[in-house]
């Protein structure tokens, strides 16, 4: 839960209020000044209207360089950042030869398989050779509470207008929620479903190969019967290193979607070796290649996770999400703070991912801090060590803790 201080409220405001203003300024001055007719073409729509277009214009492009970053090295615990200058205030990004070595806390590599393996890549490679690059030629709402009281408010009106009762109700939810770090309310949900003879998809995207003893996902890390569940999807792309995804559900509805879905029948099977790295990921997690480098990849990704936002939380940092889950957004809010610790976690060889409006309410802009298996003590060290001193210099530390305040660095060393 978001705990938005009064004050920040009101600076947040007043800033998004200050850059609307001088955006509106900077219009009606250009409108008066600037001799140049609209380059739009006739009989073309904009590709934007009105505020979305004002937005684009005079709020993002002013911390554009946040968004995006491109890289030159796989995502592993550190990768290279492509370094970037603008010479027209930031409508356009030209790329550089330079690239900067930066600790990687923005991907979503948990289990550190996006990188090289030592047991995955030798038999991606392999699977490459073998069968070629390609298959084909060229051609929100978590709360239990609140869903019963929906569900009871849509059973008893039915559909809108003929008030005929709803054949099917499907209540989809998410394994953990990407953008505030928190975990599916699986248990409570599966009893509100059962109650009111709804169905439950579940995506595991985030939490499939993440969390659960042997990285069985929310259901095991929950204790929920899988069997309880009637569709579960999954991604290819985060824990295990690949691309593509799965559904999982009973014989009948495999049978119908195989028969009946678009984006089955008509897209591109996955390519052989993206669907090696899955199996040899799967492999390494259940143990199958011979060593317990999947347990250890496990524990390591639920230490690091815990260890990290612990310290997060120590420093004064408004962190959401729940303990084991490797995504844990740190509170931003104010416009101008985005760009500010984006800019300057990188100029420290830091990366970290910054997310605002629209992808957030307005109010609620944060940076999304993912935690990964593949980061060593030190990395997570270095990572905090940067992290408290931006966030002194930004002034996002909304709830310092009322102890001596001691030195970071030396704490962390203590703890290691």
């Amino acid at each position: 839960m978001v705990r938005l201080p009064y004050v920040t409220a009101l600076t947040t405001l007043f800033s998004y209020g200050l850059l609307f203003a001088f955006g509106q300024l900077r219009d009606f001055f250009r409108r008066i000044l600037d001799a140049r007719k609209p380059s739009n073409l006739k009989g073309y729509a904009p590709i934007c209207l009105g505020l979305e277009d004002f937005y684009t214009r005079r709020l993002y492009l002013r911390i554009q360089d946040c968004f995006g970053r491109p890289i030159a090295s796989a995502p592993d615990a550190w990768f290279d950042v492509v370094e970037r200058y603008s010479n027209d205030c930031n409508k356009t990004l030209h790329r550089t030869a330079k690239t900067s070595k930066c600790l990687n806390l923005g991907s979503y590599n948990y289990l550190g398989f996006a990188a090289a393996d030592e047991y995955c890549t030798p038999r991606v490679i392999e699977s490459l050779k073998k069968y070629s690059a390609s298959t084909c030629s060229v051609r929100v709402d978590g709360d239990p509470a609140h869903l019963e009281e929906v569900l009871r408010e849509q059973i008893a009106g039915g559909q809108p207008r003929t008030h005929r009762p709803w054949k099917k109700i499907i209540v989809i939810v998410e394994g953990i929620y990407s953008m505030e770090g928190e975990l599916c309310k699986l248990p409570e949900v599966i009893s509100v479903c059962k109650k009111y003879k709804a169905y439950t998809y579940l995506d595991e995207a985030h939490s499939i190969g993440a969390v659960g003893k042997t990285g069985r996902g929310v259901c095991e890390l929950l204790g929920v019967d899988p069997a309880d569940v009637d569709i579960m999807m999954g991604t290819f792309t985060k824990s295990f290193g690949s691309c593509g995804g799965y559904i999982a559900a009973s014989k009948e509805i495999i049978h119908h979607l195989k028969h009946t879905c678009p984006a089955h029948i008509y897209a591109t099977s996955m390519s052989p070796p993206a669907v090696q790295q899955v199996i040899s990921a799967i492999k390494v997690i259940l143990g199958e290649d011979g060593t317990n480098r999947g347990a250890k990849k496990l524990a390591q990704i639920r230490e690091n996770s815990n260890f990290f936002r612990s310290e997060l939380q120590k420093m004064g940092f408004e962190v959401l999400g729940d303990n084991d889950s490797p995504v844990m957004p740190i509170m931003l809010y104010n416009p101008a703070k985005i760009p500010a610790f984006s800019r300057e976690c990188l100029r420290q060889n830091v990366a970290v991912v910054t997310v605002a409006f629209p992808a957030t309410p307005l109010l609620l802009a944060r940076a999304r801090i993912c935690i990964s298996a593949s980061h060593s003590r030190e990395d997570l060290i270095k990572g905090l060590e940067v992290i408290s001193k931006v966030g002194d210099l930004v002034g996002i530390k909304y709830f310092p803790v009322e102890q001596e305040k001691t030195v970071v660095v030396e704490k962390l060393k203590k703890i290691q």
